[in-house]
């Protein structure tokens, strides 16, 4: 239960950089957003891990094959 306050904790953190004006407070809460998602992933469940890890991993994929496709389409 701790994993998901610490996850939206840092989730809604970013959320808050987004709407912010002044450039040292955007970067302050990033980081701090940051530390929030690490701390919380870390003490996530496995499954919840692995599921993370598959959805990014195959999202990372998509954008590559996509760049790829994209550089051959450039001539």
């Amino acid at each position: 239960m701790s994993s998901l306050v610490l996850l939206l904790t840092g989730l809604g953190t970013f959320f808050l950089a987004l709407r912010s004006k002044e450039e040292i407070h955007r970067i302050a809460t990033m980081v701090t957003g940051t530390i929030f998602l690490i701390w919380g992933f870390a003490l996530a469940p496995l499954s919840f891990q692995l599921v993370f890890e598959i959805i990014s991993v195959l999202a990372a994929f998509f954008v590559c094959m996509r760049c790829l496709g994209c550089g051959l389409n450039q001539d």
